[in-house]
């Protein structure tokens, strides 16, 4: 078995070669048929695939970073899961479909009442309203 080899740098993050990456991302897919949801956290391959999957989330977190969604793409996602449409959604909020819109397209900023009622009628998590 090749050894994987990650060599921190002078800060706190390590330094992960897209090799090593290339590397851990085929053992995680070596490991997955071997631990399963019984495996004890103290087998070797439960140990080897969460030290593999460190490296991969720490790579990717470098190279491959997920934006947080912006408050417009939130509530226009949510709209769509819910079935519902942005007229609808205004009415239940009290506000003009245009005001909707403008929330949606980045406009304007819906004020923390209005922030908290859409969190509840769409079911979004306050903390992701909040940028969190």
């Amino acid at each position: 078995m090749t050894k994987l080899i990650v060599q921190p740098s002078n800060s706190d993050d390590m330094e992960i070669s897209k090799q090593q990456y290339e590397y851990a991302l085929n053992r995680i897919e070596e490991l997955l048929p071997l631990v399963t949801d019984e495996t004890p956290a103290n087998d070797k391959n439960a140990i080897e695939l969460t030290i593999v999957s460190d490296v991969v989330e720490a790579y990717e977190k470098i190279h491959y970073p997920i934006a947080k969604p912006t408050i417009g793409e939130l509530i226009s996602l949510s709209i769509e899961e819910k079935g519902m449409t942005q007229k609808e959604l205004a009415k239940e909020l009290g506000v003009s479909p245009s005001r909707v819109s403008d929330y949606i397209s980045g406009r304007a900023e819906p004020t923390l009442r209005i922030a908290r009622a859409i969190c509840l009628i769409l079911g979004i998590a306050p903390a992701a309203m909040l940028g969190l």
